[in-house]
């Protein structure tokens, strides 16, 4: 499942004065701010980002132009 009433959500779009294809161009995030829900998540926190750095580090990639400066 989705998480979404999209029957309900479609029902607000249409009392909204939305054409579909306005309806449908819409993503999950402006849906739900239209309609004055929150997300069901937080924002990431600094140790959530700690997390996410180690499982997915930069990589520098040496490039080498061929001077001697």
């Amino acid at each position: 499942m989705s998480g979404f009433d999209w029957p309900g959500l479609m029902r607000t779009g249409a009392a909204m004065g939305l054409r579909p294809v306005e309806f449908w161009a819409l993503t999950p995030a402006e849906l739900m701010l239209m309609t004055g829900r929150t997300a069901t998540s937080s924002p990431m926190d600094r140790a959530r980002l700690g997390e996410m750095a180690a499982l997915y580090p930069d990589s520098l990639k040496e490039t080498r132009d061929g001077g001697d400066g």
